[in-house]
This record gives C-alpha cells, sequence and structure tokens, in this order.
C-alpha cells in the first residue's frame, strides 16, 4: 500500500513540475516583453530629444515640428519610466515566487526521491546478505558484521522516506502558493501602472493629441494632391518620351548636336582580362573641363579616367560590337575604348570629346565657339570618301576656292598650331586636292609610273619570310619588321621637301574625319623591308598596297602624338602626266611611330648600303673579265713561242741528220702552214711580225 500510495504522490508531483515550467515559460515572455517594451520607449524618446541635431539634405529649420516632437519626447519619456517601474514589480511580485518554487521546491522532491531510491537498494542488498548467512559454520565476525549493514541501511532508509513523504505532503500547499503568488502580484503592478498612466496622461495633454492629429490630416491631404499633380507629370512624361525608350532612335527625328563641349552618360569600358580575353563594364561617363571622369554605380564621386586635352579619338572595329570608339591621351601611353548605347550618342561623344581636346571649353561661350571652328574647318577640307571620287575631282574646278578659306583652319589635333616658318600651307597643300579616306585600290592604279606584275595584288605575302610554293620578291631582304597600322588617309601634296608636309597632312585628314564623321578605319600589318613598303591584310595575307622604297623620299610621325605617322611617296604621272607628283600617306599605330620611321630609315640605308655593294661587285667583275682576257693573250703568246722553240729544235736536227734537206724544209714548212691555220687572221699578222 505504500509504495502504490507513494506512486500515485510522485506522479502528481511530476504533473506539478510539468505545468509550472509552462507555467514560467509564459511568464518569463511577459516579463521579458515588457523590459524590451520599457527599452523601446526610452529609446524612442531619446531619438525625438535628437531629432533637432540631425540635419537631413532636404529638409530645413522647422521650429514647429521641432517643438511638437520634443513634446512628444517628453510624455513619452514619461511613460518608459512607467514601463520601468512596472517592469521592477512584475520581477519582485511575479517572477521571484514562481521562480522560487520551480528552482526550490521541484528540485527538492527530485533530490528526495534519488536519495531515498539509493536507500532502498542499499536496505535490499544487505537484506540480501544477510539470507546468505550459512547455519552449519557460523561465523561471528562475519555474522556481526551483515547484522550491522542491516541495522544502518534499514535505518536510513526509514529516515530517508520519512523526509520524502513529508516533502509530497508539503508540495500539494506549495503548488497552491506558487500560482497564486505570482498572479496576485502581476494584478498589482498593472493595476500601479494604470493608476501612473492616468495620473501622467491629463486633459491637456488630450488637447495636444487633437491639435497633432489636425495637422496629420490636413499634411495628407496636401499629400494627396501633390500625388495626383506627379501622376499626371508622370502619364505627359511617357507620352513625350516613347520614341527614346528605344536603343537606338531615328537620327532623322533626334539628330546628334556636333557642337557640345559636355557630355555625359552609360557607357560600356572594355576592360582586358588576359592576352586574348577581355571584359565590358557599364559605367556612367561625363566629361569635367578636360577630363574625363566615371562613376561605378554606388560610389559618392566620380573618378579621373583620362585627361582628354591634345587627346585623339576616332572610331574603331573592336570584338564585333558596335558604336565601338577609341579616346587615346596626348603622349600615347594611356589609351581606352569605349561603346556607346546608340549611333546618337557614339556620335555626340566623338564629336564632344574633339571639341574638349582643341580646348574650346576653355571659351566663353563654348558651343558657339565649336560651331564656328567646325564650320571654319568645314570650309578648309573638302573630303573624298572614295579612290573614283577622287579622280572625278581632279578635273579641273569651275571656280578655284579662295586662298583665305585654307590659311582659316588652324590647329592640330593633338596639338597647338604651330607656326609654318619658311612654308606656308597653300605651298604645301594642293588647293583643291581631295582626301582618300580607305584602300580600295592597288598603288599602281594611283601611281600610273609604277610597273606591276600581273599576280601582284592577289598574292598572298609572306611578311616573316619563310619559304613557301613560290619564292617570295622579298626573300632576298636582310630587313623584315611588321607593324599594325591603321590608314587615316591620304592626299596629294605639292612639296616632299619638309616634315611639315606630313604635320599639315596630318591636320587636314584628322579635322575631315572628325567634322564628317569618317570614324572607321581599315587596320593592316606594315611590312618594312629594303625593297619596299606593303600593306598586307592581316586576315587573308593579300598585299593591299606596294609603296617602292626609292619612291619613299620623306618620313616624319607627330610631333606630340607619337602615334600618328606619314610619309610622302614621288611618283611619276597624276594630274599633268609630263611631271611628277607628290602623295602623302597618313597612318595611325599603336605606339610605334617612331619606330616604324627608325624602321624605314634603316632599310632606305640598308639599300643604299647594297646598291653601293651592287655597284661595287659590278665593277670587281669588270676588272676581272679584263684580268682574263689579258690572261688568255699571254697564254696565247707563251704557246706561240714554244712552237716556235719546237720548230728551231727540228731544224737542228735535220741539219745535222744524213737525210736530204728537202724533205727537212718539207717537214718544216708543212708544221709552219698547219700552225698558221690553227692561229687565224690575228695570229698570223702578229706570226709575221715576230
Amino acid at each position: 500500500q505504500t509504495r502504490s500510495l507513494l506512486g500515485v504522490f510522485e506522479e502528481d508531483a511530476a504533473a506539478i513540475s510539468n505545468y509550472i515550467n509552462q507555467l514560467f515559460q509564459a511568464m518569463h515572455r511577459i516579463y521579458d516583453a515588457q523590459n524590451e517594451l520599457s527599452a523601446a520607449t526610452h529609446l524612442t524618446s531619446k531619438l525625438l530629444k535628437e531629432y533637432e541635431k540631425q540635419r537631413f539634405p532636404l529638409g530645413g529649420d522647422d521650429e514647429v515640428m521641432t517643438s511638437t516632437l520634443q513634446q512628444f519626447a517628453k510624455v513619452i519619456d514619461e511613460l518608459s519610466s512607467c514601463h520601468a517601474v512596472l517592469s521592477t514589480q512584475l520581477a519582485d511580485a511575479m517572477m521571484f515566487p514562481i521562480t522560487q518554487f520551480k528552482e526550490r521546491d521541484l528540485k527538492e522532491i527530485l533530490t528526495l526521491k534519488e536519495v531515498f531510491q539509493i536507500a532502498s537498494n542499499d536496505h535490499d542488498a544487505a537484506i540480501t546478505r544477510y539470507s546468505r548467512l550459512s547455519k552449519r559454520r557460523e561465523n561471528e565476525k562475519i555474522k556481526a558484521e551483515v547484522t550491522e549493514d542491516v541495522y544502518t541501511s534499514r535505518k536510513k532508509q526509514h529516515q530517508t522516506m520519512m523526509h520524502y513523504f513529508c516533502a509530497l505532503n508539503t508540495l500539494q500547499y506549495k503548488k497552491k502558493i506558487a500560482l497564486l503568488e505570482p498572479l496576485l502580484g502581476y494584478m498589482q503592478a498593472q493595476i500601479s501602472f494604470f493608476k501612473m498612466g492616468s495620473e501622467n496622461l491629463t486633459d491637456q495633454l488630450e488637447e495636444f493629441l487633437t491639435n497633432i492629429g489636425t495637422s496629420v490630416q490636413n499634411v495628407r491631404r496636401e499629400m494627396d494632391c501633390e500625388v495626383e499633380n506627379m501622376q499626371q507629370t508622370i502619364e505627359d512624361l511617357e507620352v513625350a518620351s516613347d520614341p527614346l525608350y528605344l536603343p537606338d532612335p531615328d537620327p532623322t527625328k533626334f539628330p546628334a548636336h556636333r557642337n557640345l563641349t559636355r557630355k555625359a552618360g552609360y557607357l560600356n569600358a572594355r576592360n582586358k582580362t588576359g592576352l586574348v580575353s577581355s571584359s565590358w563594364e557599364r559605367q556612367f561617363y561625363f566629361t569635367q573641363g578636360g577630363n574625363l571622369m566615371s562613376q561605378a554605380r554606388g560610389d559618392v564621386a566620380g573618378g579621373l579616367v583620362m585627361d582628354i586635352d591634345n587627346c585623339s579619338v576616332m572610331a574603331v572595329d573592336c570584338e564585333d560590337r558596335r558604336y565601338c570608339f577609341q579616346i587615346t591621351s596626348f603622349d600615347g601611353k594611356k589609351s581606352s575604348i569605349l561603346q556607346a548605347e546608340s549611333k546618337k550618342d557614339y556620335e555626340e561623344w566623338i564629336c564632344t570629346i574633339n571639341n574638349i581636346s582643341k580646348q574650346i571649353y576653355l571659351s566663353e561661350n563654348p558651343e558657339e565657339m565649336a560651331a564656328r571652328v567646325n564650320q571654319s574647318a568645314l570650309e578648309a577640307v573638302t573630303p573624298s570618301p572614295s579612290f573614283q571620287q577622287r579622280h572625278e575631282s581632279m578635273r579641273p574646278a569651275v571656280q578655284s576656292r579662295p586662298p583665305a578659306a585654307r590659311t582659316s583652319s588652324t590647329g592640330s589635333l593633338g596639338s597647338d598650331s604651330t607656326a609654318l616658318s619658311a612654308l606656308s600651307l597653300d605651298s604645301l597643300v594642293a588647293p583643291d586636292t581631295p582626301i582618300q579616306f580607305d584602300i580600295i585600290s592597288p598603288v599602281s592604279e594611283d601611281l600610273p609610273g609604277q610597273a606591276k606584275s600581273s599576280g601582284q595584288s592577289g598574292r598572298r605575302t609572306n611578311p616573316f619570310g619563310e619559304s613557301g610554293g613560290s619564292k617570295s620578291e622579298t626573300e632576298d631582304s636582310i630587313l623584315h619588321q611588321l607593324f599594325i597600322v591603321r590608314f587615316l588617309g591620304s592626299m596629294e601634296v605639292k612639296s616632299d621637301e619638309s616634315p611639315d608636309v606630313v604635320y599639315e597632312t596630318m591636320r587636314q585628314i584628322l579635322a575631315a574625319r572628325a567634322i564628317h564623321n569618317v570614324f572607321r578605319m581599315t587596320e593592316s600589318h606594315l611590312l618594312v623591308t629594303c625593297d619596299c613598303l606593303k600593306l598586307i591584310d592581316p586576315q587573308t595575307q593579300v598585299t593591299r598596297l606596294r609603296f617602292p622604297l626609292p619612291n619613299v623620299v620623306l618620313y616624319a610621325t607627330h610631333q606630340e602624338n607619337k602615334r600618328l605617322f606619314g610619309f610622302v611617296l614621288r611618283t611619276s604621272g597624276g594630274r599633268v602626266e609630263s611631271r611628277q607628283t607628290s602623295i602623302c600617306y597618313i597612318f595611325e599605330s599603336n605606339n610605334e611611330g617612331e619606330k616604324i620611321c627608325d624602321s624605314v630609315g634603316l632599310a632606305k640605308q640598308i639599300a643604299f648600303h647594297a646598291e653601293l655593294d651592287r655597284k661595287a661587285s659590278e665593277k670587281q667583275k669588270e676588272i676581272d673579265r679584263v684580268k682574263e682576257k689579258q690572261q688568255k693573250e699571254l697564254n696565247k703568246q707563251k704557246q706561240i713561242e714554244k712552237d716556235l722553240e719546237e720548230q728551231s729544235r727540228l731544224i737542228a736536227a735535220s741539219s745535222r741528220s744524213n737525210q736530204s734537206s728537202g724533205e727537212g724544209q718539207f717537214v718544216v714548212l708543212s708544221s709552219s702552214q698547219s700552225e698558221d691555220s690553227d692561229l687565224g687572221e690575228d695570229g698570223k699578222k702578229k706570226r709575221e711580225s715576230e
């Protein structure tokens, strides 16, 4: 019966423990929430007090708003104090009693239960040992020890059992106290909190709250009116901006503005990630004075990309992408390839950077100055974009252009204009000469006096001199240097004696390209040998143009932009067939202008020394032929002398013999006649003289 009743009490104690744990967690959540509410209320009051110290970018000094928030901060601070008092009361009156019951009384029951179980097990073990005592071989000492053990364990079990049973009986009363006391403390704390709140919330505060509510309604009505106006504005902008949503709008409806000195917009920038690989990054670019700036999304301010004062800009073909252009700094050390979104942006960016490079933005009215400069440059040059138009324009003009039109165009792309001290512009470039921007025909069509083999223009050229199926005409050349160049244009010049001719041609061609939007360039491989200069197609290795080296009379690179270089080719024939003409070709390289000029100079030196060696070799061969002829004559003379000595010996032998003299004479005469027939006419005359 005791064991059965004990089981019922233990089951009840376990149920009480489970329920108290759940109730403790619920009350603890109330306590935590009250602490959080108190802390949040205090933080709200603190932030409202700090409003007057804030510096909002779009907010002015609103004293009404500041004073209103200060009043709210004062009231909320009082409420925060009430919440703090409530938190303290909850901790003392609600959480402390239930925590004591959970941590002290319930744990005491569990501890006594474990002790009682241990004592019961010890008693059972002592009884088991006592029952095993032998009646035949009684050992008083062992019997006394076992008896003492049973006595001790039974006494311990009985004492533990009484304390355990007492704690179980007391738990029934403590359970009621543990449930009612926390609830009583919670209700008393809430009543105290509400009393403090009713004392703080006076009639004056209610009037204040009513005024604030009226102000909020007025602000809401103003906001609704403003939102309605903004919605109407959005609808109007959507209708007006519909054509601009296209990535490439119609250029006839939205023409490019070519006189800009400031430009901003998104561009794709090419970044090399390896030897042959690259990536494109979209960034916002804008011009600032003479600098090109970029700003990534999320950056506070833009960063310098390049100084575009005296820079060069031109369209390029890059990775099969449209609207690409390249900007190169004035010293040629830095370049950047960018891609525009539309043709309009593409042309505006190139024109804007070209205007900035001329430092037009420093004038008082930059756009008017840019328009005037572009108009004067347009009048100064008349480019012809094709080979056919070039020959059509070579016909005599009905009216000649005034000389002042050419001299009014000043400046060069990439540098300030320098005075031509010795030659005027008209003495350098023919007034009515056209400009050829593309390579569409072999040189022989431009140069009638130049001989051209039947298969020259269509034959592949090996730029490295490697042997192939047929021997190349440049295989015997000592020098083979290859450069990557881009053809800018060519035009006929009147003089080929000064590098100023090349500089002025560069200025004319680059100005014409910028004004007439001729952005595309043909990339080729320039092969420099001791015989000629060749332009080779990089894809098919077909020779596009061939320039004989002796006809290249002048070559120079730009004074500041070392990527630009040109040379003058002197040929027979032209506008007037009876005189020689000079054509200046302008190219752009990858920072190798000086290297190309040095290579051409080296090739001409090698060719000159080779010509001297050839003449010396021919002279030496002539001397050797004369010596060989003299040696042959000397050998013939020695042979004749030898024959005479032989005849003398024969005559002497015949005179000493006993034979008849007639027979000897017959032999001598016969021998002499045979020798005369072998010598010929010249030999006979010499023989007679001897």
